[in-house]
């Protein structure tokens, strides 16, 4: 599947580029064994023309059949690259940035690739229960890994320590995988699922 880049984006998103759009699938929560539940998702990146795509993510309880059951949980929050913010980016809160982007070229963003050949990313997503993630990582290509560098608890959230999201573009379907650690434990299968292109 070939991926457009729309025309009007800011010169840092292109290697985000081919999330931008709709997406929606099923998958498993867990491991995906034979009690371990099943899900549809709506997931979406957009852009505004700021240096950020934004992530929002809608997941359903679902039987066998795929017939919804439920509604599970939403996710939102911003995905950019790694980068250290300049004076012509906006913020922080409502102060505003330059009418040109902090990086106005492909040479521009080509100056933040790492030696291994892709670019740092930093995601921050925002769940329901007062929970908050900062995950790092790398995107390369139309793959994605990143791991929780902070998460921030309220007062009566549930116990989170840590995670690992990865994502990768396969035969033009966005699959993922979630890994959860709930403190005390290692890492466990959380969900995973396979996505297509919608529109």
């Amino acid at each position: 599947m070939a991926i457009e880049i729309p025309t009007d984006l800011t010169p840092e998103l292109v290697p985000l580029s081919w999330l931008i759009g709709t997406w929606e699938g099923t998958g498993r929560l867990g491991d995906g064994e034979a009690d371990d539940g099943y899900f549809f998702q709506r997931m979406s990146f957009t852009q505004n023309g700021l240096p950020f795509l934004e992530y929002r993510s809608e997941t359903w309880i679902t039987d066998e059949k795929g017939g919804i059951l439920r509604p599970l949980t939403v996710e939102t929050g911003f995905w950019s690259l790694e980068r250290p913010m300049l004076e012509a980016d906006p913020g922080p809160g409502m102060i505003p940035g330059d009418m040109v982007p902090a990086l106005r070229s492909a040479d521009d963003v080509e100056k933040l690739r790492i030696a291994e050949g892709g670019f740092k990313i930093q995601a921050n997503i925002v769940h329901p229960g007062a929970i908050c993630e900062l995950y790092y990582g790398v995107i390369d290509g139309p793959k994605i890994q990143l791991a929780t560098d902070l998460v921030m608890r309220g007062t009566n959230a549930k116990d989170y320590a840590s995670a690992t999201r990865i994502f990768g573009l396969v035969n033009g379907d966005l699959y993922w995988r979630w890994d959860v650690s709930t403190g005390g434990n290692e890492l466990k299968a959380h969900a995973s699922a396979a996505l297509k292109k919608q529109g």
